[in-house]
């Protein structure tokens, strides 16, 4: 068998689970390694409709092999539906012994494949195709799996994952839980710790929104206000109270801004959606994206003098800290166990502060950005370095 000319990673298998969040940390990272014109895009995907919706806690396969005995007993017109995730249907289907053939077969033409996957859905096919590839492929995990850390060439994670192992986070949940929400062990030699969640709002990325958002956001009066609404979680908590605690901070620094932009996000209730509006629709000096057309998000964050963002969303916090502006943020105090512990770590760093309602936002204030993704990424380079393999961008 001929030999490998050299140890140039020159592509990548990105394995998603459907969800924008997790996937975005895969490509936000494969960007910051300069090989985002080189990555296929694979799935993982679970059965959807009825009865699938309170199975998602079983692992994938067991998940899948469920679904088909129900299928065979009750037909399969009970249980389909609508297919609600984005480019589903252009995406292929993980499938780890495929991916693993292909990174043998093509090792010594193409050299080594790299493989990045996010999300607990990801696990199973990322580490089986490393199992069967093992001298062929350099697996990263992004996102905590856990569990058997070492089956992963690189887990990179937020340091709040670690949280649960600390005896205040341990009291939070049942004693017969710990075991399958918390990680099994501390963090060793292959995990990259980092502040928040990685994205793909890095400054090449942000050149581009501020270029291609110019006309319709370089005139507005300064300082632009970005408000980022998301939605209530289980550990981030919250309805129509902070929704009304937030219009009345907001009319009480208007006097200061230029112009406000109010943005929703998919897991915005109307409930809380509807009262913003109803308070700001015809306020000359306040926008708010309805949804319609393009998403103004990357050249918000390009555009925008400062942040106001609700505390559920850890990546919408993490790429608007990575731009240096001021951020603000609404719901802290309500959330719980690691959320909390994450919220904590950016007051503490001086990236973010509670919104109170009594800020100038003409008085701006900088901070060191985060600067995770372009971390993480130094940190592949180098791990790869270690087994004589490099990045060929």
């Amino acid at each position: 068998m001929s030999e490998m000319l050299d140890g140039a990673i020159r592509r990548v298998v990105v394995i998603g689970n459907g969800f924008a969040g997790a996937e975005n940390q895969s490509i936000g990272l494969v960007r910051a390694l300069g090989l985002s014109n080189r990555l296929s895009l694979y799935r993982v995907t679970r059965p959807q409709g009825r009865i699938n919706r309170w199975l998602k806690w079983l692992p994938v396969s067991i998940h899948k092999k469920l679904d088909s005995v129900i299928r065979k007993i009750c037909g399969n017109s009970r249980f389909q539906s609508p297919n609600h995730s984005i480019g589903m249907s252009n995406v292929l289907e993980a499938d780890a012994h495929s991916i693993a053939h292909m990174a043998r077969e093509t090792f010594y033409k193409d050299g080594p494949l790299l493989v990045v996957a996010s999300g607990r859905d990801t696990i199973s096919v990322a580490t089986s195709i490393k199992r069967l590839a093992s001298e062929n492929v350099f697996l990263v995990q992004i996102q905590h799996p856990r569990f058997l850390l070492n089956r992963f060439d690189l887990v990179i994670t937020p340091r709040h994952d670690y949280y649960p192992l600390t005896p205040h986070a341990q009291r939070q949940i049942p004693w017969f839980l710990r075991r399958w929400v918390t990680p099994w062990e501390p963090p060793g030699r292959n995990v990259v710790l980092t502040v928040g969640a990685l994205h793909q709002a890095d400054p090449a990325a942000l050149r581009v929104a501020a270029s291609a958002w110019h006309d319709e956001l370089a005139t507005l009066p300064k300082p632009l206000l970005v408000v980022n609404i998301g939605g209530p979680t289980g550990n981030c908590p919250y309805g129509v109270d902070l929704a009304k605690n937030l219009v009345v901070m907001l009319q009480n620094v208007l006097w200061s801004c230029g112009t406000i932009r109010i943005s929703f996000s998919r897991r915005t209730p109307e409930k809380i959606s509807k009262i913003l509006v109803k308070e700001f629709s015809t306020n000359p000096k306040v926008q708010i994206w309805d949804g319609e057309g393009p998403n103004p998000h990357m050249g918000h964050l390009a555009w925008a003098d400062a942040f106001v963002i609700t505390a559920d969303s850890v990546s919408m916090l993490s790429e608007a800290c990575s731009t240096g502006k001021p951020v603000y943020v609404i719901g802290a105090e309500l959330c719980t166990w690691k959320f909390a512990d994450f919220q904590n770590s950016l007051q503490k760093q001086g990236v973010a502060r509670p919104f109170t309602g009594m800020e100038n936002i003409t008085e701006s204030w900088s901070y060191p950005p985060l600067n995770d993704t372009a971390e993480a990424a130094s940190q592949v380079i180098a791990v790869l370095a270690q087994r004589g393999w490099t990045i060929c961008a």
